[in-house]
């Protein structure tokens, strides 16, 4: 089970069926060549591919042949964002929500070059895709924790006690995957436990509840792109900014607040895949100590704050957001008043290449 799947045990749990082929884009940020598809080959194949190639534009990404893809480097960003390209970052994965920007999908799984095919405890390949499409496409029931874990997964129902006016459950706008292998550690936790590895699978998926926070991690993720896209930012980090490796985290703190507020769920669990490469932890450490600072303050901030009524679209949720962060944690440093203005002007950039997503109210067209 420590071990990634081979390719051609891949093959053999692929489906013959791919779902949702048309309407789902594959985002990854990468500096290096994508040796790595070819594990995941059966899975991702039938799909399209958005490609952000981070550092040196220069540089060619070597990609296997018989991908459908479409690659953008610096330039291109450049080019197509103008003045707003200020707002992706450079140097960090967080580069990658450009492709949410881009894509004209309904859905969008992230993934980071450094994420094999994991073995569910049979032995069998594990299609990550699969599973994090059906946990799209089931409800979340955020408002109610039934004890059973997700109560639409096959073989789990309601339990005893569970009102029956919120089984119904509400749309599920992003799918949280886990690691095998490689845990997903902040540096400190790197340090004092270097050899540590996650070998436990647990068979579940559960909603997290309204008004809780979670740690996102963006190397295994899927999402809604109709229902979240627009706040799924993953912030200024990188060169020439003062953090890093909160780019996921950011966004999941936005997202949860916004999908609390406009009624939409958020699911964690399943499925894994197997991280194979622990990051160097004195280099993560430059990275993440003011985040690790910070964070004393930026999660108090998103525990208390409240959006309006009348913040009826992701968008309208997303500026109300970014001018709290100037307001509230501006204090902080002035990082943050650099930050909320990247949060508008990244908003302003998916409205001009997504001009219909304007018109979508409550995450839903009216």
């Amino acid at each position: 089970m420590n071990e990634p799947a081979s390719r051609t045990e891949a093959a053999i749990a692929a489906t013959p069926e791919h779902r949702l082929k048309d309407e789902l884009d594959i985002v990854i940020p990468t500096i290096r060549n994508l040796d790595f598809l070819e594990m995941w080959r059966p899975f991702f194949q039938p799909y399209h591919l958005i490609i952000v190639q981070d550092g040196d534009p220069l540089r060619t990404i070597k990609v296997p042949n018989g991908f459908d893809y479409e690659l953008y480097n610096r330039n291109d960003i450049n080019r197509i964002l103008g003045p707003k390209a200020s707002c992706i970052s450079f140097k960090d994965s967080a580069c990658r929500c450009f492709g949410y920007m881009v894509s004209r999908k309904k859905y969008i799984f992230t993934i980071d070059d450094d994420c094999f095919v994991a073995k569910d405890p049979t032995g069998k390949a594990i299609n990550a895709l699969e599973q994090h499409i059906k946990n799209l496409l089931s409800p979340s029931a955020p408002f109610f924790f039934n004890t059973l874990y997700d109560p639409f997964a096959d073989g789990a129902d309601f339990v005893r006690g569970y009102p029956f006016s919120l089984r119904e459950g509400v749309p599920t706008a992003v799918s949280h995957g886990l690691w095998l292998n490689i845990p997903d550690y902040d540096a400190p936790t790197q340090l004092v436990k270097p050899l540590e590895r996650n070998t436990r699978y647990v068979n579940a998926v559960l909603s997290i509840p309204k008004g809780t926070l979670f740690p996102m991690c963006g190397m295994n993720l899927a999402f809604d792109r109709r229902l979240i896209g627009p706040a799924m930012y993953f912030g200024l980090m990188g060169e020439g900014q003062p953090i890093g490796r909160y780019d996921d985290m950011w966004a999941g703190w936005c997202i949860k607040v916004i999908c609390d507020h406009l009624g939409l769920g958020v699911k964690t669990g399943l499925p894994y895949i197997y991280h194979s490469k622990a990051s160097n932890p004195f280099v993560n450490l430059r990275k993440e100590y003011k985040g690790i600072y910070w964070q004393e303050e930026i999660i108090p901030f998103f525990q208390q704050v409240v959006l309006p009524k009348d913040c009826t679209t992701v968008q309208k949720c997303y500026v109300h957001l970014a001018k709290q962060v100037k307001e509230k944690l501006g204090k902080l440093d002035p990082y943050f008043d650099k930050l909320a203005e990247a949060m508008v002007t990244w908003i302003q950039a998916w409205d001009e290449l997504n001009p219909s997503s304007a018109a979508l109210s409550n995450g839903k067209r009216g």
